[in-house]
């Protein structure tokens, strides 16, 4: 037998490694064997001037202690009273302390798989960043909660139209024609440019009012929270 302590993480280490090594059963462990098994160990430790941490002795202390106690004869207990069985005690202490064992382990052998993957380094997207900052007067969040505002009072006032149409806009044709909008009127309000009740146009024209604000081809302007914004041409 290799005598070292530091395989042993503690003394219920050492406790079963020796259990193991008999190849029993936690549950058929014989107190009187093990603690033989236990002491055995320890004093061929101090044979090696190994130093044996405290643990180990106090381990040793309570395993005499229990052999004892099962060589002597035992005191009547009254019915309502309850006496705890040491060996009991010291089964259920094995078992979580294996059970932590076996977590542990499969942590290490997850760690292990993981060190398996490499990983990409991210990539800088930050030029695909969007400003939520459209202009001095109006940022995205503005405008989205304007959109999402129309989107609900058309909602109440008249479902949206699904049909499929033949005529097709574009982002690049819809913000010529804001723009045209804006030279002609001078001032547009926002809710103005959603003339059309189309799923598809809605879409397109508030897509082109986004490229428009984000170009600096148009302003937003909108006075104070919650109130309408008014679109015009850039000075």
């Amino acid at each position: 037998m290799d005598f070292t302590i530091d395989k042993f993480s503690g003394p219920l280490d050492l406790l079963l490694h020796l259990i193991k090594q008999s190849n029993i059963d936690i549950y058929d462990i014989k107190i009187e064997e093990i603690t033989n098994q236990y002491l055995d160990y320890i004093n061929k430790m101090e044979e090696l001037n190994l130093n044996i941490a405290s643990s180990y002795l106090v381990m040793a202390a309570e395993l005499i202690e229990m052999k004892a106690s099962l060589l002597l004869p035992k005191p009547e207990i009254a019915e309502d009273e309850y006496e705890e069985d040491p060996k009991e005690k010291l089964i259920q202490r094995l078992i979580e302390y294996q059970n932590y064992k076996d977590v542990i382990s499969k942590f290490h052998d997850l760690e292990q798989e993981r060190q398996q993957y490499y990983t990409k380094k991210a990539s800088d997207i930050s030029e695909y960043d969007i400003e939520t900052k459209l202009n001095d007067d109006v940022q995205l969040s503005d405008l989205l909660k304007a959109f999402e505002k129309f989107l609900q009072k058309k909602e109440d006032n008249k479902p949206l139209n699904t049909k499929i149409t033949s005529k097709e806009y574009s982002i690049t044709k819809r913000s010529k024609e804001i723009k045209d909008i804006i030279k002609n009127k001078k001032r547009v309000n926002f809710k103005e440019l959603f003339n059309i009740n189309t799923k598809s146009y809605i879409i397109v024209t508030f897509l082109s009012i986004l490229v428009l604000a984000k170009n600096n081809d148009i302003k937003l302007i909108q006075e104070n929270n919650f109130e309408d914004i008014v679109l015009c041409e850039v000075s």
